[in-house]
């Protein structure tokens, strides 16, 4: 059990992640290097079905990615996705080298 502003939470507190490095890949992958040191590679094809992702269907946009106080952007800021989400659905680099 962990508290926060004076509310007990079962479990353990999720630990934060941050983004420290992103590469774009070829076939809308991310490489993407995480505050705790690992580096996973995160598939971006799933979410170019939904509406917010569309400017990323072309890959040169896609290849504009870019870090935001630990978050990935696009698009100057307009698209972007939570480090949780890369870290959580990413696979290890390590696994793929």
């Amino acid at each position: 059990m962990y508290v926060v502003d004076g509310i007990a939470y079962a479990g353990t507190p999720a630990k934060e992640v941050k983004v420290y490095g992103v590469r774009p890949l070829d076939n809308w992958m991310l490489w993407v290097r995480f505050s705790t040191g690992e580096a996973k590679l995160y598939d971006c094809k799933p979410l170019l079905k939904y509406k917010a992702f569309e400017p990323l269907k072309e890959i040169e946009p896609f290849r504009g990615a870019y870090i935001d106080y630990g978050v990935v952007v696009w698009n100057d800021g307009d698209i972007d996705i939570s480090p949780e989400e890369l870290y959580e659905k990413g696979v290890s680099a390590d696994k793929i080298a």
